[in-house]
């Protein structure tokens, strides 16, 4: 008995094995797919055993019946292992047509072998019959109608592994002509492992275009939030006459202390691209709190009394809340907890005198701490109806003396090391 064969044969049947199982358990396809992937898989394991049968070298003259029934099946299904496996690709296909072909090619073979056509056995076993030639035929046409697929089923993806085709077409070959020309009978392995990458590519398509729709879901959904962001913004600058245009600015105050903050190697570690296009997409929401305000207090013609500016102060408070109230479930966490911060601690002071909770230094969120200096900035900056704009140069100044007390003093540093930078916004 030739151990290679053995080899050769038990490791195809491991293969097939193993990918049967992966099918059953995989969760990424139909169940229609399955079916075919699992009839793929278990015809390679019922040819390649039938195969073994008749080459393994235990030939006995009185199996002569029994195996030429054995080889007219395996050479009724093996034509049929390319169509199966164009079917688990997600092509359509029709169920008849192949229990047609496979009764055509049963009736063929079983009518080949009473003639000795394609093949049969005699005293001294296997022998192919002068019209072997139609079965390779039959065979190789299958085996190009899998390739041709796959090419298909990757432009109807727009995306196409050439690579991978290419090694599945080598591989197959490299089995066929031992077969066709030197009678080594390697055929299915080849098969197995081919049917294995043919698996092994479609997955790939799969996740691929799987992650292609959660990017567009997840743009989808950015661009809600965007939306989402923008409109309350509106809503809070409509109802707070004082501060038009102040949305704007402060989202790029925002952006332009962050980065160069991390250029300037200040808090580098915290401040990525991420956190830099958060700050300036939420900053928009850091007074959402005064939607919860009386229009008394909000658009009083002049200074807050006391009691006044007591209940003003509960918008940031309350700008934590109504963040959680309009976004929860329809963003993740990260996002929430951000745009809270931003919400609800951009009136904390660095030496522990602000509000709502009186938080100190770096208790207080970096990205509270950043939209601290540029709503305080642009307030200084900008006409109210108690109070005239003041000059930029003058606000630069409060800003420096309230480093250390008001502000974060490495921020404070940033903003006044690249005051050019703020200036550019009218």
């Amino acid at each position: 008995m030739n151990y290679y064969y053995v080899s050769s044969i038990l490791l195809t049947e491991l293969i097939m094995i193993a990918m049967t199982i992966h099918v059953i358990k995989y969760s990424g396809f139909t169940k229609n797919q399955k079916k075919w992937y699992i009839f793929t898989f278990a015809s390679v394991i019922v040819c390649s055993l039938a195969e073994f049968a008749v080459h393994c070298g235990a030939y006995d003259k009185v199996f002569a019946i029994p195996l030429t029934i054995l080889t007219v099946l395996q050479f009724s299904i093996a034509p049929l292992l390319g169509l199966f496996f164009v079917s688990a690709l997600g092509i359509k296909t029709n169920k008849y047509a192949f229990i047609g072909s496979f009764a055509f090619n049963l009736i063929l073979e079983t009518v080949s072998a009473i003639f000795g056509w394609i093949f049969y056995f005699d005293i001294e076993g296997y022998h192919r019959g002068p019209a072997f030639l139609i079965y390779e035929i039959e065979f190789g046409v299958s085996l190009a109608y899998l390739l041709i697929s796959m090419i298909i089923v990757g432009k109807r993806f727009k995306n196409r592994d050439i690579f991978t085709i290419v090694m599945v077409m080598i591989i197959i070959v490299a089995g066929i002509i031992p077969m066709a020309i030197f009678k080594i009978n390697i055929t299915y392995t080849a098969i197995a492992i081919a049917a294995s990458l043919c698996y092994i590519y479609y997955n790939d398509l799969v996740q691929q275009n799987i992650q292609a729709e959660l990017i567009t879901n997840q743009q989808k959904i950015y661009a809600m939030q965007e939306h989402m962001i923008s409109g309350l913004a509106n809503m809070i600058e409509n109802r707070d006459l004082e501060t038009g245009g102040h949305i704007f600015r402060t989202s790029f105050y925002v952006r332009t202390l962050a980065e160069n903050a991390r250029r300037d190697g200040v808090y580098a570690d915290k401040i990525d691209d991420e956190f830099i296009n958060l700050m300036q997409s939420l900053s928009p929401l850091h007074d959402i709190g005064k939607i919860l305000i009386s229009d008394n207090i909000l658009q009083k013609p002049g200074k807050l009394t006391k009691e006044e500016f007591e209940q003003m102060k509960k918008h940031a408070s309350k700008g934590g809340a109504v963040v959680h109230e309009i976004l929860y479930g329809v963003t993740d966490d990260d996002y929430l907890s951000f745009a809270s911060d931003i919400a609800t601690y951009h009136h904390e002071w660095w030496d522990g005198s602000g509000y709502p909770s009186g938080l100190k230094g770096e208790e207080i969120p970096l990205s509270a701490r950043i939209m601290a200096i540029a709503d305080v900035y642009d307030a200084l900056i900008s006409k109210r109806c108690y109070k005239d704009a003041m000059p930029k140069d003058k606000a630069f100044e409060i800003i420096k003396e309230e480093s250390g007390t008001h502000f974060d003093p490495k921020l404070v540093e940033v903003f006044l090391n690249h005051k050019e930078d703020f200036l550019k916004v009218d």
